[in-house]
């Protein structure tokens, strides 16, 4: 019985170190992106990754310069854009957005997004509530759905 209980133990806390790690790796806002780092491009959607634990929006953008540089903006969980009306097919390749949000601390062209503007003037709010991402409570024409 000895040894059949160790193992048990021995497998109990297997699980629960690999639940803290998975935990531990969705991370907070402030851990990778800058709130004194504001962006906003306008571009054309390269490709949308509908993926957990967020959905990423990858934006070919028009250099002053004339030549083009991909951004990736994080968004919120599939599951909160989805409630938002939000689906894979809401964003297609080739279709120009206005998207702004905040760049990574590293300096990469990478940035949580916050608002996504279509052409026909219709906003989506992309964060997701408790992130730690700054928030402004009265943004008139954003549908956030979850308003705090």
């Amino acid at each position: 019985m000895t040894g059949k209980l160790a193992v048990q133990i021995a497998a109990l806390t297997a699980c629960l170190a690999a639940t803290a790690a998975s935990l531990g790796a969705h991370h907070a806002f402030s851990a990778e992106f800058d709130a004194n780092r504001p962006v906003e491009f306008t571009g054309t959607v390269v490709k949308m990754e509908w993926i957990n634990p967020h959905v990423w929006i990858h934006l070919d953008v028009d250099k002053p310069d004339g030549t083009k540089e991909t951004w990736a903006f994080e968004g919120g969980t599939p599951n909160v854009l989805f409630r938002r009306g939000f689906t894979k097919a809401s964003l297609t390749a080739g279709t120009r957005i206005k998207v702004d949000g905040y760049q990574a601390k590293d300096g990469t062209r990478r940035a949580n997004g916050r608002d996504l503007t279509f052409a026909d003037g219709r906003k989506l709010f992309l964060g997701s509530s408790g992130t730690g991402a700054p928030y402004e409570l009265a943004r008139p024409g954003v549908d956030t759905q979850d308003k705090r």
